[in-house]
């Protein structure tokens, strides 16, 4: 059973789903069960996999085979999911997300390669990739300027649209970004162009404001995705007030997670105390949590459980 492919009303929360390791850094299957049980369970909308947070790069073929396999048998058709094919080869990134599809996914995720410097490089580039997967495959773009060093002007993602009906959705990770998504939105609004789907990153730091200009939801990794779940929800019944005020509750946690060279290694060690997988491995090149990082981050899910009792959550 197949999910619905991605398309321009997707909405709610893709989670960016990690790869787990053991403690010796092989690849931890059973470790990727239960992580994806557990976002299931804390009801997310749809999964985005081999990512750069998923440590994609870091993975040999054989490996992205075996986790983008045992993901999607374990989800089995029950929500969505994104699979992501970045690489500096158009044959590879072919290749994988011609065999994600036929595995099941619901789409594509795609990063720009490094050194592209204008607008018509960037555009270029999307659009032979486009034109090599074909009308059937969606592809979410990914903007992410701050790790792969190519800036994506409002200009050229609206040509993309526009010229491509398979560009369904943008993963909006600039930052500071939020000018761009309002300037997506109203320059789209406008000229009556097709409004597709805007997830947005970053750990989810600037979610509420983003929401409230027009994104649908988020596609990223935090440690508690619940908290993700129900803040879009509440934003789509139109309760933005009380869906800040929750997102507020986690936001300290949230913010510390969100440490650029750390975050990944405390979003991996909470959600080993979750219960999620069972060691917080970040692959080298990577970084490794210290005893004070470790007490630090105990005291901040301390303190962020003793807020939620207080309110009875």
């Amino acid at each position: 059973m197949y999910p619905e492919k991605i398309s321009e009303t997707s909405k709610g929360v893709y989670i960016i789903a990690a790869t787990p390791f053991t403690d010796s850094g092989e690849l931890d299957l059973d470790s990727c069960d239960s992580l994806t049980d557990f976002y299931l369970d804390k009801g997310v909308t749809g999964f985005t996999i081999l990512g750069m947070m998923g440590e994609a790069p870091k993975l040999t073929e054989a490996e992205t085979l075996a986790v983008m396999d045992r993901v999607l048998g374990r989800i089995d058709g029950r929500v969505p999911v994104v699979v992501g094919v970045s690489h500096a080869s158009n044959r590879h990134v072919e290749r994988l997300a011609k065999t994600a599809m036929d595995q099941g996914a619901a789409g594509v995720m795609l990063a720009p390669v490094a050194n592209l410097k204008t607008d018509e490089q960037v555009y270029h580039y999307f659009a032979t990739m486009a034109r090599l997967l074909g009308p059937d495959i969606p592809i979410c773009l990914q903007d992410f300027p701050q790790v792969t060093g190519v800036h994506m002007s409002v200009g050229v993602i609206l040509q993309l649209i526009d010229d491509f009906p398979q560009v369904v959705m943008l993963k909006h990770e600039d930052f500071p970004g939020m000018r761009k998504l309002s300037e997506l939105r109203t320059q789209s609004a406008d000229a009556g162009r097709r409004r597709i789907s805007i997830l947005v990153g970053n750990g989810g730091l600037f979610l509420p404001q983003e929401m409230l200009r027009g994104a649908d939801g988020a596609m990223t990794g935090f440690a508690y995705p619940e908290m993700l779940v129900q803040a879009c929800a509440l934003f789509d019944q139109g309760r933005a007030d009380e869906a800040e005020d929750l997102y507020n509750l986690y936001l300290p946690l949230l913010r510390h997670e969100f440490q650029y060279g750390l975050g990944l290694a405390l979003r991996k060690e909470t959600l080993r105390r979750r219960g999620a997988i069972r060691s917080a491995y970040v692959r080298r090149p990577g970084p490794v949590l210290g005893a004070i990082d470790m007490a630090e981050l105990g005291r901040l899910i301390e303190r962020q459980a003793q807020a939620l009792r207080e309110r009875g959550l």
